[in-house]
């Protein structure tokens, strides 16, 4: 089964979303907002052209990328100063799920086999802007790209005529009859460029048209009625709201079949307010939003779990979750959930850092400076390895917790944090 797909690009120089690769006005001066803007208007993925024209501006624009890579949750296409291998390497890196090649480029042409080679077909497309680009290379890109992204309607014939690759076509500016005319074509995998990017608040609206068409697109359809629910005696089902990447609960509210349908259609999480007797987008009022990002029904089909994208504090009060009344709390040191005994350590040597305790170790690392610290990590390091030939495995746990704690250390001195490398992780 074959989606098609509705792709938003951001053209970045200097910082700043500009109009095109061709007409460098700003048209957003906070890149990473649109990026947000455009996942949370449900655009499918999001293509981004690198125009920087000096190294440095190149590394500003691949800190920018990973930062949305990172913020946003929908699939990232990177594109745009690639010459060499490690350029692709630098986007796959910053977090994109593909990196583009520009087949108006020998240099990028010449690299197609080695890349795809070395990260795998799938994470290849190759940019076109003309018939020729694809005929004099139709073999390698058969052979070893994932997909074509088409950047001029004109030659989508030619295009398709020759290549068996899915096609993404970048259109300017046009009428949502077109963009549905563009997708109804079987050889049109998807639509970017300004066509989608001047549409943006319509792609709730452009998919409905794709459903009415008989076009397949993603999008919120339940795979269970309302009618299955059972509800409380005032016709109402519970949610238990959950933050999707940290599985955190943030609070419960009521969804009758109006504020169920509002949230299918929108994306954004509505409820029904009893005290008010009224359906109430979270977020219309504060701005902090809950995007859908699934809706699960318990064994008895009686309360809703929604994961979902928290912009912002989920609670009235400013506190991220609503359950911060401490009733039984854990005793120290007994709670065995891993990731927050290690944001908790983490925390402790942050408060060093702002708040030094004489005497105290960590102090210590960070008045003698990185090296200090770089040193003990290899120190543990070479630790691990010896202790792992002890047939004894606690030696190894003892070593590994060492080494971990100087671990975090070093991230305290460089500012990173565990949900920075929990998502690295999740992109491998």
């Amino acid at each position: 089964m074959t989606y098609k797909k509705l792709v938003p690009c951001i053209y970045l120089y200097r910082g700043n979303a500009v109009a095109d690769a061709d007409n460098r006005t700003v048209i957003d001066l906070n890149p990473i907002e649109l990026a947000l803007f455009y996942s949370r208007n449900h655009a499918d993925e999001l293509l981004i052209f690198d125009l920087s024209e000096t190294e440095k501006e190149h590394q500003e624009a691949l800190d920018l990328i990973k930062d949305i890579c990172a913020k946003t949750d929908i699939p990232v296409i990177g594109a745009g100063n690639v010459q060499r291998m490690e350029d692709i390497k630098k986007l796959l890196y910053a977090g994109c799920k593909k990196a583009a090649l520009n087949y108006s480029l020998a240099s990028n042409v010449a690299i197609t086999a080695e890349v795809s080679l070395k990260f795998g077909r799938g994470k290849i497309v190759a940019c076109v802007s003309s018939a020729a680009e694809i005929t004099s290379h139709v073999s390698l890109l058969e052979e070893y790209v994932e997909e074509v992204i088409v950047t001029a309607e004109r030659i989508i014939r030619e295009a398709a005529s020759v290549s068996q690759r899915p096609l993404l076509v970048s259109v300017p500016r046009v009428s949502l009859d077109k963009i549905i005319e563009l997708l109804s074509d079987p050889v049109i995998i998807g639509i970017t460029g300004n066509g989608i990017n001047n549409n943006a608040k319509e792609l709730l609206k452009i998919k409905d048209l794709c459903k009415e068409n008989g076009i397949m697109i993603h999008s919120l359809e339940p795979a269970m009625d309302w009618a299955e629910l059972k509800k409380n005696q005032e016709g109402m089902v519970p949610v238990v709201v959950q933050d999707d990447r940290t599985a955190e609960v943030l609070m419960v509210a009521y969804m009758n079949e109006a504020a169920y349908m509002a949230t299918l259609q929108s994306g954004k999480m509505t409820y029904y307010s009893r005290s008010r007797n009224e359906l109430w987008v979270k977020g219309d009022t504060s701005g902090h939003y809950q995007y859908v990002k699934s809706l699960t029904a318990d064994c008895d089909k009686d309360t809703i779990l929604a994961k979902v994208l928290q912009v912002g504090a989920a609670c009235h009060t400013g506190s991220h979750s609503c359950f911060f009344h401490d009733i039984i709390k854990p005793e120290a040191g007994t709670d065995a959930n891993p990731f927050t005994v290690l944001d908790r350590v983490l925390a402790v040597i942050k408060d060093r850092l702002v708040n030094p305790k004489e005497g105290s170790y960590t102090n210590y690392l960070f008045d003698k400076g990185l090296d200090k610290i770089l040193k003990k990590m290899g120190e543990e390091a070479a630790e691990i390895i010896i202790a792992s030939k002890n047939p004894n495995p606690n030696e190894i746990k003892y070593e590994i917790a060492d080494f971990l704690y100087h671990m975090m250390v070093l991230m305290v001195d460089k500012g990173i944090s565990w949900e920075e490398i929990i998502e690295e992780l999740a992109k491998r």
